[in-house]
């Protein structure tokens, strides 16, 4: 079993100031495949003293030497991806072929995203030709705290270390204590890459301590935190305190609109979607809304294409779906398939227990209901599982209205071939986000939400703007 009990903290791995053992449970085996630590309150004040100390240092380094870095970086992470992969596949359970591709794929792409952003961006630049003497400067906000899932765990890191990197923040990164071994790597690569000490920080820990002290240190000028909807309150009002800047990277509960004249892989592509990294993800397309003239023929192939998803172990490789993370979600999850039944909604592939075959490891079957109307339980709140919920609609605007009736506002999809209407749903979607047609974002868009998916947005100029202030100066000098 891999020991791994330090943080990194100013340039150094060092020992904890009193934390207790904690093991990283493999999902897919349920034995503890490493012990980590988690941190103390003397922990996270020893990485806010340090990211606080490097902070003037590393705001006034030149644009160009923080992107030469990140450039570095990238090569670094390129040639340990296999072992991140591993990593990644072990302590989550995403399948290796998965880990590989996607899971250690999203990491790089997003760092080269950013310098490609950082390359173009205007840090200084004129407020207009009416006054030529106005500068408009952008400005690291400071010491950043960065708090990051298990799920999609290099998706998130990247997507917040390479920001404040760019921007010149300081940060102190706390990853999920489900899913910390691609942290530690991750923190190894920051220090081979050459980061000034005191740039980068990691300590290890759960919400209630570690997190609860880093969210609310006076110190600390901004959270970036991606999770559950109700740490993302949680963290808000312990950040209010200092009134410091807080932006959230929330749940969703998605709708996949299918009109009918959708092409005739909508209905397979939805539910693939929705299967995915076994369903936990905050953007999966999780509710399913079918125009009621292709409704019943939708329904079969949603049945087959469920029925032909294989499950197996994180380790094997191929193209099944691997165990969700922990035995707290696979409870959630029995429990909502079974709230699901209770209900009433049709359960047309899938269910309760295991897949035939597991009797251990965290491993969920695939599900779909059927007959799903948007007051149940399986359609308001996320699952983030491998469940995903058919609900029948006769009109583009009964499809809105239902799209729109949730708490969330993550990202919605859209299957039609009528270009109009493609554009027209998506502009009345409340959503940060509207994928159409299958058709992915490109490089550098934004990912974020409204409502209580969250605020600000991650990824590309959007994902830097973030970290950084806008400062207005007047009577700037001509040089």
């Amino acid at each position: 079993m891999l020991e791994k009990r330090e943080f990194y903290i100013n340039g150094e791995w060092v020992a904890s100031q009193g934390g207790k053992d904690h093991h990283v449970i493999d999902p897919s085996t349920e034995e503890p495949c490493a012990v980590i630590t988690l941190g103390t309150e003397a922990d996270a004040n020893a990485a806010v003293a340090a990211a606080k100390a490097a902070f003037p240092g590393w705001m006034s380094t030149p644009v160009e030497e923080r992107i030469a870095l990140i450039e570095k970086l990238i090569q670094v992470y390129e040639s340990k991806g296999e072992e991140m992969a591993q990593a990644i596949s072990v302590e989550m359970g995403a399948p290796i072929d998965m880990a590989r591709t996607q899971q250690v794929g999203a990491g790089v792409y997003h760092l080269k995203n950013f310098v490609k952003a950082a390359k173009d961006f205007q840090f200084i630049k004129p407020l207009g030709d009416h006054a030529p003497n106005d500068r408009i400067i952008h400005e690291a906000v400071g010491v950043a705290t960065l708090i990051t899932p298990w799920n999609w765990p290099m998706n998130q890191v990247t997507l917040k270390v390479g920001a404040a990197a760019v921007a010149g923040c300081t940060m102190i990164l706390k990853p999920s204590e489900e899913s910390p071994l691609d942290a530690m790597l991750f923190a190894e690569m920051m220090d081979e890459a050459g980061f000034p000490k005191g740039v980068f920080n990691l300590v290890n820990g759960d919400g209630v301590g570690v997190g609860t002290v880093l969210t609310g240190h006076p110190d600390v000028d901004m959270v970036s935190f991606t999770g559950s909807s109700r740490a993302g309150r949680l963290i808000s009002k312990n950040a209010a305190e200092t009134l410091k800047r807080v932006h959230l990277e929330l749940g969703g509960k998605g709708a996949n609109i299918v009109f009918d004249d959708a092409d005739e892989k909508a209905v397979k592509r939805g539910v693939l979607h929705m299967m995915n990294n076994t369903g936990q993800s905050c953007n999966a397309p999780s509710r399913m809304l079918v125009q009621r003239g292709i409704y019943d023929k939708a329904v079969e192939e949603a049945q087959a294409v469920a029925e032909s998803v294989t499950v197996g172990p994180a380790s094997a490789e191929g193209r099944h779906i691997g165990p969700v993370v922990n035995e707290l979600q696979w409870n959630k999850i029995q429990d909502l398939i079974q709230k699901g039944i209770d209900e009433g909604a049709r359960l047309i592939a899938g269910g309760t227990g295991r897949p035939e075959g597991f009797n251990k490891g965290f491993y969920v079957r695939p599900t779909v209901f059927a007959d799903v109307n948007n007051d149940m339980t399986i359609a308001r709140e996320e699952i983030f599982g491998p469940v995903l919920s058919m609900i029948p609609f006769d009109t583009e605007e009964e499809a809105v209205q239902i799209a729109n009736d949730t708490v969330y506002g993550l990202t919605n999809y859209v299957q039609t071939q009528d270009g109009g209407r493609a554009n027209r749903v998506s502009q009345q979607l409340r959503s940060g986000m509207v994928e159409l047609n299958g058709q992915s974002r490109g490089a550098g868009a934004p990912f974020g939400g409204m409502k209580q998916s969250g605020n600000g947005r991650e990824g590309g100029v959007w994902g830097i703007e973030d970290f950084l202030e806008v400062k207005s100066v007047s009577g700037w000098a001509a040089e």
